[in-house]
């Protein structure tokens, strides 16, 4: 009989009708508790390393996802950030051309509009939304940047007085806080 079929062999007879044990003469003792206990302590610890390894492969996997996730949404921030200038300057430009200026250079204005438009939309396509907060709106330290504080009537202490720039977001963080003059008025 081959070697692997003896030890899966549990009793055998032989000629005079006796059992015996197969494991017989391989090294167990007849009192094996201690020896016993000693392996299904370090069959524990085993099966309790596995566990971790695998539970730490698994943290792994999932952090590996959620940095690929991330990196795809916002691994172009830099690039974003770096073209909020080109909105700025286009923005500005198109806001002190005057009516008389307007008239004489029209193409030359459409088309500062028309750069302005495409830009907005590449941003859109790519989760960049703005931040366009208006005058009389509160405050929102998430979303704003207060450039100064001025007491002006009318107002209530918090309210936007005037806007500088506009704010962006990139998906669900903020690329640049509107920059905006903030009332001080006392409630009143």
């Amino acid at each position: 009989m081959a070697e692997a079929e003896k030890k899966t062999a549990p009793i055998q007879s032989d000629d005079l009708g006796e059992e015996r044990d197969v494991f017989e003469g391989i090294g167990l003792p007849e009192d094996n508790s201690d020896e016993l206990a000693e392996l299904r302590a370090e069959r524990d610890e085993l099966k309790d390393r596995f566990m971790r390894a695998l539970a730490d492969a698994e943290n792994s996997r999932k952090r590996g996802e959620r940095d690929r996730r991330e990196a795809e949404q916002y691994g172009g921030s830099k690039l974003a950030r770096d073209m909020l200038p080109v909105f700025d300057n286009l923005h500005r430009a198109l806001s002190v051309v005057s009516d008389e200026q307007r008239e004489a250079n029209k193409a030359v204005i459409e088309g500062v509009e028309l750069t302005l438009r495409e830009l907005l939309h590449v941003f859109q396509k790519h989760g960049i939304r703005l931040i366009n907060p208006q005058i009389g709106e509160a405050f929102d330290p998430q979303m704003h940047e207060a450039m100064f504080e001025a007491p002006v009537p009318g107002t209530k202490a918090g309210d936007i007085i005037q806007v500088m720039t506009e704010g962006f977001m990139l998906h669900e963080r903020l690329l640049r806080p509107a920059q905006v003059g903030v009332s001080s008025t006392p409630k009143g």
